[in-house]
Parts: structure tokens; C-alpha cells; sequence
């Protein structure tokens, strides 16, 4: 028995004495480092190593402790580079060195879906990587991960030099903020991207935090019954799907575009249209759609464009059973292909799409306009009646998508960041918590104290893009999650050294991923100059400063307005509602006065409240001299839809 436990000690101490120097993948090659702070490198060595750090000419030892953690904080640093870190162990001739070092400022840039959204599925994608040269500009692109606890590593990720060939995988949000901070500022701006679409603010925060509020604790606690196996099972789940998306089952590709498949007994839909729309309930998973075309002699023999619209979700494209192409979801803005005058005949001609229905979304959005065949001269409509029919492939197998469970996403992305030195955050998020929009009132402000607590710093700028416009425009003033889930980022403003860039003119009525993401970029990038790097400049559209009621008018004072208010469309102000004791709101007329809005309505003698924007997608227009968006807002307190 002492046998036994003798040579379990000396195993136990063999493998520390034998543990090499590491550190955590978000110190690399080309990496950005924090300015003006003691920067902070931290690894593992065996117990009581002696490890000495170089930056430059600074050197800075320290031991390991009794689990063979190390770190050490280096000296402060102006911006500059290029340097070499190196990391070493006394008395051993092995070391770790990290090369084309700049010191500048360090942005961490995440959320859902839209801080996701690359430079290459974003607005003037071609011409936009052609340009982008900037070699003191990197990225770190953080890998998509979910974990029960807090890891000490993230998955895996590189730092990147920005130029045509990398800067396309970026954010476009993060890189067109980091594009106008670096020229302006002339300092090197790193990105740490851990963003992951559709994950709702509770996967981004700490556990412990999570705990501390009633809205959050018994969904976090539920949490316990999970294991590593129910991640590995989603996986494999998601690994199949993909399959399914890529590779047309049971030779489907060659049996349902063929011109001799029978599809007359297929159901017809009108496109465009989106899948919630079809009439069918929720479906996911591979749809297969067909449509006629008469050609005439003006089209038959010479090649055709077919611009297949806006497709949501990843498709293919045949023509008379010739595959035209394979799309990835959101790969490109543009969706027009050609069809070669070898498989064009005169008389009916065969289109088929296969397309991936996927999270609640698939099809096609509008205009119709965009959907059509042309030979260059005269232009076919495409829009009107499609046949359609699921399950004609294997069905996608249950996925119970664990990154929206709390806490998740903070444990395998954030976490293993802290405490790497950093100016500042950038957020983009908030479509996935719409339902629960009122709730978001406390969730938010909690995350953002969480990080900054986790970073030790209780002032670090935390600057966030309010959502936009999306969905149907409404003909009359109803109420909405989205214009709920603004309110509560407009309050967190509330927070110190927060701030938040305005889209409510950007947005995309038929896509929750709107392409405009330079615009998106430049205002976050205005905000920070203004509040972190003490710019003069007007950073943000017109807010609520007061409001008085005089009669049958109500006054709307605003603060922002630089050298006056205006329209961006130079026509009377649209998007006020205003309403009398019955809470029924009407839309209103508003005229411009100086720095004030007089809002009022024949059909409310006494008003009470008046709303701004407040919609999903409200029509509205009213800017600053700097062309900035007035910000969303109402003077009421009613219950909204999202308050339980």
C-alpha cells in the first residue's frame, strides 16, 4: 500500500517537474498589445519555475505557485512596434517567442449574428477587400465554443495581420470600426472577436453573476442537470445537418431538377416569400422548389443572367437540371448567375432551387423586382407561383442549440480572455432577447458589470449598436418587442462610460442582417473618439433631453442637436405618435422649432405622451446637422408587451 501511494507522489511530481511553459492562444504572433497599461502575460510551468518575460528591452520574472500558474505585468508602453515578446524558464534553454508585436489599443468585439457577420457577406464586399492594406491592424477571431465551466483557453484562434487576403473573415462592424479609429487616431488597433449568432445576453454572462438575480437564477441552476456528452451529441447533430446542406442526399441532385421529374402535385406558393410565410407552421430542414418559364425566341440560344433575388439561407441553383451553383448563407450580397445559351431552349425551360430552411428562416425576401431572367434587353419576372415540397431528403436530426443556455458562451470565449489587456468593448446584440425585451433591462447592465468586474476595471468604455430597423413597416402606431428591447439599451446608458450607436435609419425591413455595416462601424468609432479618446465631435443623433405639454401641444426638447434639427429627407418630421388619457396613440404632426419638436394631433385635444420611433420598423426622419439618427424614445410608462 505505501508502495502504492510512493509512486503515485513521485508520478504526480514527475509530470509537473516535467511541464513545459505555456500561455493561452490569445498571445501570438502579430498580436496587439495594450498601451499606457502594465500589460498582463500569464501561462503555466511546472511549480516554482522561475519564469522570465521579455518585451523589448523590459524583463520581468516571477515563479510559478503550487499549481504552476504564472503571471507577470510588464511595463507600460507608448504605441509602436514591431516588438518580440519572449518567454522563457531560468536555467532552461527552451523558450517561447512571440514576433511582429505592435503596442496600440485593444478592442474586444462581440455579440450575435451582426457583430458576426463578416466583411465579405457585408455591403461592397469586393471592393471593400481589395483596399483593405492595413498592416497595423490585426484580428483575433476567437472559435466558436460552448463550455459548463470557465476554461483557461479558448479553442483555438490566431492573430491575423489586416490585408485582402485575411480581413474578408472578419467583422465588418469591428473592422470598419478599427479602419476609422486607427487612421484618425494613427495608433495599431487589435480586434478579439468572440461573437456567435443568435445567442441571447444571459450565454455571455458569468454563472456567479447569473446566480445573483431571480430573473436568471432557476434557468442558470438548470444548467446542472447538462454534460459535456449533451454538447458532443448537439455536435454531431449540427455536423450532420451540415452534411445534409452540403450534399444532396440520395442523388436528389440529379432525380429533382431533371425537366422529366413530375412535380404537378406539388403545392404552389407565391415568391418571394419567406418559409414563416408559406402557410405550412414551422418547418426545418431541405425544401426543394420548381418553376416553369416559356421562353421565347428573343431569349433562346444566347446566355441569360438569372438574379435569383435575396435568398435567406444557403441554396442551390439549377436550370434545366444543370446545377448553376452552390451559395453559402450570407456569402455574398449578390445573387445573379449566369445561365449558358448551351442549356437555354426556346418553349419551357425547367428553374429548381434547392434550399436549406434553417432557424426559423428560409426562402426568399422581397422586392419581387429583384427576382428575374434577362438576356440582357428584355427582362422575365420570376416572382408568382413556385411549386414547393420538404422531406424530399432525410430530415435534420434534433438540435437543442446549448449556445443560447446561460452562461455557456462566457465560460469558452470570454473567460479565457481575462485578463488580456484591453482599451474597451464593442457590442452588437439583442435580437435574440426581443421576447424578453423588458427583462433586458437588468440582463444587460449585469453583463456589462460582470466583464468589467472580470477585467478588475469598473470604467472600461463599454460602447453597443442599438438595434435597428426590421420587419413590416405598420400603417397605424402598435406596440413592439423592438422598440422595447431599444428602451432598455437606451437606459443602460444609465451605466457609466457606455455608449451607443444609433441605426435606426440602417436597418433592412426584410433581413435581419443588414448590409450596411460601414455606417454601423463609423458611429460606434464616432462615440469612441468622443467619450475615450476626448474628440470634439458630434457622436450621437438627437436624444430626449424634456418634454412640456402646453395645451394641445406637447414640446420635445433634445440634447445632440449640434447646429440644428432637420430631416433627412427635407420633408415634414415623420415617426411621432401621440396619445390622451384613453392610451390610444395616433400619428402626429411635429414641426422643428429651434432645438425642440412641437408635436400634436386633431385628433387628441389633451395629449399625455408622445412616442418617437417606436416600432419595429417605424417610418421615420428626424437627424442632427450631423446627419445622425434621432434615438427611439416615448414619454410614457405604460406596460409594454414584453413586461410580465
Amino acid at each position: 500500500m505505501k508502495k502504492n501511494i510512493l509512486s503515485i507522489v513521485l508520478c504526480f511530481f514527475a509530470v509537473f517537474a516535467s511541464a513545459q511553459t505555456t500561455l493561452p492562444k490569445v498571445f501570438g504572433d502579430s498580436m496587439v498589445l495594450q498601451r499606457n497599461i502594465r500589460i498582463p502575460v500569464w501561462g503555466t510551468a511546472a511549480p516554482g519555475s522561475l519564469i522570465v518575460a521579455q518585451l523589448g528591452s523590459s524583463v520581468v520574472k516571477v515563479k510559478t505557485n503550487e499549481t504552476g500558474k504564472w503571471m507577470v505585468r510588464l511595463p507600460k508602453f507608448k504605441a509602436g512596434g514591431p516588438y518580440t515578446l519572449t518567454i522563457s524558464e531560468a536555467g532552461k534553454q527552451a523558450k517561447i517567442q512571440y514576433k511582429g508585436i505592435l503596442i496600440g489599443d485593444v478592442w474586444i468585439a462581440s455579440g450575435q449574428s451582426n457583430m458576426d457577420l463578416s466583411v465579405k457577406q457585408a455591403k461592397d464586399a469586393a471592393n471593400e477587400i481589395a483596399k483593405a492594406n492595413y498592416p497595423q491592424m490585426r484580428f483575433l477571431v476567437v472559435a466558436q465554443d460552448v463550455k459548463l465551466t470557465p476554461q483557461n483557453d479558448i479553442l483555438s484562434g490566431k492573430w491575423k495581420v489586416c490585408d485582402p487576403t485575411n480581413v474578408k473573415n472578419f467583422s465588418a462592424v469591428a473592422y470598419y470600426f478599427a479602419r476609422k479609429i486607427h487612421l484618425d487616431q494613427n495608433v495599431p488597433i487589435g480586434i478579439v472577436q468572440p461573437s456567435r449568432g443568435g445567442t441571447p445576453v444571459e450565454a455571455w454572462t458569468s454563472r456567479e453573476k447569473l446566480l445573483s438575480s431571480p430573473i436568471t437564477r432557476a434557468r442558470t441552476l438548470s444548467n446542472d442537470t447538462l454534460t459535456p456528452n449533451h454538447f458532443v451529441q448537439d455536435s454531431l447533430g449540427w455536423v450532420r445537418i451540415w452534411d445534409i446542406v452540403y450534399h444532396p442526399q440520395n442523388n436528389s441532385d440529379k432525380i429533382i431538377p431533371s425537366t422529366e421529374y413530375d412535380y404537378s402535385a406539388w403545392p404552389s406558393v407565391e415568391m418571394p416569400r419567406l418559409i414563416k410565410d408559406f402557410g405550412i407552421g414551422a418547418y426545418e430542414g431541405i425544401m426543394w422548389m420548381r418553376k416553369k418559364v416559356v421562353l421565347s425566341d428573343a431569349f433562346a440560344g444566347k446566355d441569360l443572367t438569372l438574379n435569383i433575388g435575396h435568398p435567406e439561407m444557403n441554396y442551390s441553383l439549377y436550370f434545366n437540371g444543370v446545377e448553376i451553383c452552390r451559395s453559402v448563407w450570407n456569402s455574398s450580397p449578390n445573387h445573379s448567375y449566369t445561365i449558358p445559351a448551351a442549356i437555354v431552349k426556346k418553349g419551357e425551360n425547367t428553374i429548381a432551387l434547392r434550399i436549406a430552411m434553417m432557424w426559423g428562416g428560409g426562402g426568399i425576401n422581397p422586392p419581387a423586382q429583384d427576382l428575374y431572367l434577362t438576356d440582357g434587353n428584355s427582362k422575365l419576372s420570376l416572382a408568382g407561383s413556385w411549386k414547393y415540397q420538404q422531406n424530399l431528403e432525410p430530415a435534420f436530426p434534433k438540435i437543442f442549440n446549448y449556445q443560447y443556455y446561460p452562461t455557456v458562451l462566457y465560460n469558452s470565449m470570454i473567460h479565457p480572455l481575462i485578463p488580456f489587456g484591453i482599451k474597451g468593448f464593442l457590442w452588437y446584440q439583442g435580437e435574440a432577447n426581443d421576447s424578453a425585451a423588458y427583462n433586458y433591462r437588468k440582463l444587460f447592465p449585469m453583463m456589462i458589470s460582470d466583464w468589467r468586474t472580470r477585467w478588475g476595471q469598473d470604467d472600461l468604455p463599454f460602447l453597443f449598436v442599438q438595434l435597428p430597423n426590421y420587419k413590416k413597416v405598420q400603417p397605424q402606431p402598435v406596440e413592439s418587442e423592438w422598440a422595447e428591447l431599444r428602451e432598455a439599451q437606451t437606459m443602460t446608458l444609465s451605466q457609466p462610460n457606455t455608449g451607443m450607436a444609433c441605426t435606426i435609419d440602417v436597418g433592412d425591413a426584410d433581413n435581419i442582417h443588414p448590409v450596411n455595416k460601414q455606417e454601423v462601424g463609423r458611429r460606434l468609432a464616432l462615440i469612441a473618439e468622443k467619450q475615450v479618446y476626448n474628440q470634439n465631435v458630434i457622436a450621437s443623433g438627437p436624444m430626449l433631453k424634456s418634454f412640456s405639454i402646453n395645451g394641445g401641444e406637447v414640446f420635445i426638447r433634445f440634447s445632440n442637436v449640434g447646429s440644428g434639427l432637420k430631416t433627412s429627407d427635407g420633408k415634414d418630421v415623420a415617426g411621432f405618435a401621440i396619445a390622451g388619457d384613453d392610451k390610444k396613440f395616433y400619428w402626429a404632426k411635429a414641426t422643428i422649432k429651434g432645438d425642440q419638436v412641437v408635436v400634436s394631433s386633431d385628433k387628441v385635444a389633451n395629449p399625455v405622451a408622445v412616442r418617437y420611433a417606436w416600432a419595429d420598423n417605424p417610418v421615420c426622419n428626424l437627424i442632427n446637422s450631423e446627419g445622425l439618427p434621432a434615438v427611439p424614445f416615448r414619454t410614457d410608462n405604460l406596460k409594454g408587451i414584453t413586461q410580465k
